[in-house]
């Protein structure tokens, strides 16, 4: 889990919440002190994006310690606003600041402990910092303290103690342990599960612009689970996270526009966010953007574009992926007909269990296409589909089974494939079925029905 992150706005406060600081500590040279600003000069700077004259006005203010000043300027340092980067610097500001108690400082004095930025790695030293800070009810501190706890980071762990500090935090507006507590409710971590409370505390974090709270609204709105399922209130929250850059929820974005959900059905919309997802290395967005050049759907139809996103998903083990360069390879879409290496992707995608593959390794050895013709080895492909659901291949193993192909010729167990893929809409197993009929008798039509009924009610394992 990252540590909390400061947003990196400039506040001259009490509570000055910039972003996490790091470095180690080291004096820095002294110079003669510049004319005295004020801190409200220095506001107005920051707010004109003139950061070099905020920090000649933070300068000497921080130098006659001024808390404010000294957190401001080490800010300016770490992130290299107006002055040179530097973190050893920014920390020396900091330790200054937090000696005078500034709460922010000592929080982020604990971040750079906690993450070894610049200091050694040292827990316990995070820790003593996040409790200063938390004790004055810096809410990123008490996430930070929280996370400690839940991790058990130079404390024991204690995820009670963390769930006390996370609901402080979240309660004091802070986006990150809002989230995390929704997260809580939702799996029922140390509280009773409660989808309701969930969202409510997810929905708070979104609002504040938490791209992860956005995405798990989405999720939940799109699946109704917590919630009814709403399409359009995930779509509204999916995009909040994809402006964000979501890969997932830009993913799931394509999705709905591929499909209506929510949305005006639109493929070019639905293939511009499946790029934005695949260019990420989104395997499913690298599938479909490939599926929508096979097919032209919202851009223009490109075999060879297809390919290429088909090879990067399969780069990634995506069995669906392997598959259709199997066909691309078969029909010779984009590149030269080889059904050699149609073959070597369909194996690949079949040895995942995917059914489509099966079934065209069962046509390809029927067809003898890349091989020597082997009905044999079409019958194994053809049962393994077939028992997966596969209609295609429940009516080619019928086919192979009523002409004696790669098995004894039996009429009886080819009517009740041809039954079975009939009863699941496919057309042409039914017409086969009923070409069968004339040369059955009455007694070897009931033996099929019976099988079949067998066959199906033992979800295909007993169909013998």
């Amino acid at each position: 889990m990252r540590n909390h992150a400061y947003t990196a706005t400039l506040v001259f406060g009490a509570v000055s919440l910039l972003v996490p600081m790091t470095a180690a500590a080291r004096p820095m040279s002294q110079s003669k002190p510049a004319p005295a600003g004020s801190i409200d000069q220095a506001k107005t700077a920051i707010r004109n994006g003139n950061f070099a004259e905020a920090s000649r006005i933070l300068r000497p203010l921080a130098q006659q310690g001024d808390a404010v000043a000294q957190t401001n300027l080490g800010l300016l340092y770490d992130i290299g606003l107006g002055v040179t980067q530097d973190e050893t610097v920014a920390l020396w500001w900091f330790r200054l600041a937090a000696a005078h108690g500034s709460a922010v400082a000592q929080s982020y004095l604990g971040v750079m402990y906690d993450n070894g930025r610049g200091v050694s790695q040292n827990y316990p030293e995070a820790l003593r910092w996040y409790r200063l800070a938390a004790a004055q009810g810096i809410a990123p501190a008490q996430y930070n303290l929280g996370v400690m706890y839940d991790k058990g980071r130079g404390v024991t762990q204690n995820y009670a103690e963390a769930l006390k500090w996370w609901r402080l935090a979240a309660e004091k507006g802070d986006a990150a342990a809002q989230f995390k507590l929704g997260v809580i409710y939702n799996e029922g971590r140390g509280v009773t599960q409660d989808s309701l409370e969930a969202l409510k505390w997810w929905r708070l974090s979104a609002q504040q612009g938490s791209e992860s709270a956005q995405f798990e609204l989405g999720f939940k709105f799109a699946n109704g689970q917590g919630a009814a399922q709403n399409y359009e209130e995930a779509a509204k929250w999916y995009r909040l996270a994809a402006a964000q850059g979501n890969t997932t929820a830009r993913y799931n974005l394509g999705v709905m526009y591929d499909n209506g959900l929510g949305v005006t059905q639109d493929f070019t919309e639905a293939a511009k966010w499946y790029r934005l997802a695949a260019a990420e290395g989104n395997v499913k967005a690298q599938v479909n953007l490939g599926v929508m050049y096979d097919n032209g759907l919202g851009v223009a139809r490109d075999f060879t574009e297809a390919a290429k996103w088909y090879r990067l998903a399969a780069a990634q083990n995506d069995a669906i992926a392997r598959n259709n360069l199997g066909s691309i390879y078969a029909n010779g879409r984009g590149v030269a007909q080889n059904y050699a290496e149609a073959l070597r992707w369909y194996r690949l995608s079949a040895a995942q269990g995917n059914v489509t593959a099966q079934y065209y390794l069962g046509e390809l050895a029927a067809e003898g296409q890349g091989q020597l013709q082997n009905y044999s080895e079409a019958l194994r492909w053809y049962r393994l589909a077939a028992s997966h659901g596969e209609t295609r291949a429940q009516t080619a193993l019928a086919g192979l089974y009523a002409n004696g192909q790669g098995v004894f010729q039996d009429c009886i167990k080819g009517y009740a494939w041809y039954a079975i893929a009939a009863a699941h809409g496919n057309e042409e197993a039914r017409n086969y079925r009923n070409e069968l009929l004339g040369h059955l008798t009455r007694e070897q039509v009931a033996a099929g029905q019976a099988l079949a009924a067998k066959c199906e009610k033992s979800n295909y394992k007993d169909c013998e």
